[in-house]
């Protein structure tokens, strides 16, 4: 894929909600939030030197996050992997208390399945937001994965392609290795395609990646954000 065919990244600054804090949490921070769902391919194909990249690159996510004072109050990363079956790793926490896991490669790619596990559990923490009367940025879910889904897709990507066209989240998708691009193409929304990674360059991913969240939780709200271009995708499909 042509880096410069891609949809420019940009995003839309928070929603604000009425009402009081409820929540202990959000009474002792009541600054916006800005989700990001990391919803990871942790099937076997991922065993080796692909698992150990990646754990790496949630190590550097955290490392490059917390630089920023305010994106640490404000940014909240869920870990959620699909392999076998869905798994929530890490539950929606900021990212000063963000402890990367170390994840373990098995199983099948049941990717239909951790969609939709991760867009339900992404609407919950909306939901918690709006009645603790937080503002919240556009949620993230960034999905990675090194294969295709071993089961039955077709709902969750209509689900993701709604989602996004009502501006509920924004959903991207990154191909690894042999990923099945086209199936990814079927499941992310038409005006945020698939981009493939270049070779195992996890870390970079993930550095900006977190440079794009700290410039989503900066950003004032209302205001839409450019972010800067994915410099570690592949030139091509």
């Amino acid at each position: 894929m042509n880096q410069n065919t891609q949809t420019p990244y940009t995003e839309e600054a928070a929603v604000t909600t009425p009402g009081g804090f409820a929540n202990v949490e959000f009474a002792e921070n009541p600054e916006p939030r800005c989700a990001c769902v990391l919803l990871l391919d942790t099937s076997g194909s991922m065993q080796g030197t692909p698992i150990a990249q990646l754990n790496n690159g949630l190590k550097s996510f955290k490392d490059e996050l917390i630089t920023d004072a305010l994106a640490s109050k404000r940014v909240e990363i869920a870990v959620l992997t699909f392999g076998n079956s869905p798994q929530l790793v890490t539950d929606f926490t900021d990212a000063a208390s963000f402890d990367p896991p170390q994840l373990v490669a098995s199983g099948q790619t049941p990717m239909g399945a951790g969609i939709w596990d991760a867009l339900g559990r992404l609407s919950a923490r909306k939901e918690m937001y709006r009645s603790n009367g937080v503002a919240y940025y556009r949620p993230w879910v960034f999905l990675i994965t090194d294969g295709e889904p071993s089961d039955d897709y077709a709902s969750a990507a209509k689900e993701v392609r709604d989602g996004e066209a009502r501006g509920a989240f924004s959903f991207y998708a990154v191909g690894v290795s042999d990923a099945n691009m086209q199936k990814l193409t079927e499941i992310a929304p038409p005006n945020r395609p698939p981009v493939k990674l270049d070779g195992l360059r996890f870390r970079d991913l993930f550095v900006w990646l977190s440079k794009s969240m700290r410039t989503v939780s900066r950003s004032t709200i209302g205001q839409n954000v450019k972010l800067d271009a994915p410099g570690w995708i592949t030139t091509q499909t």
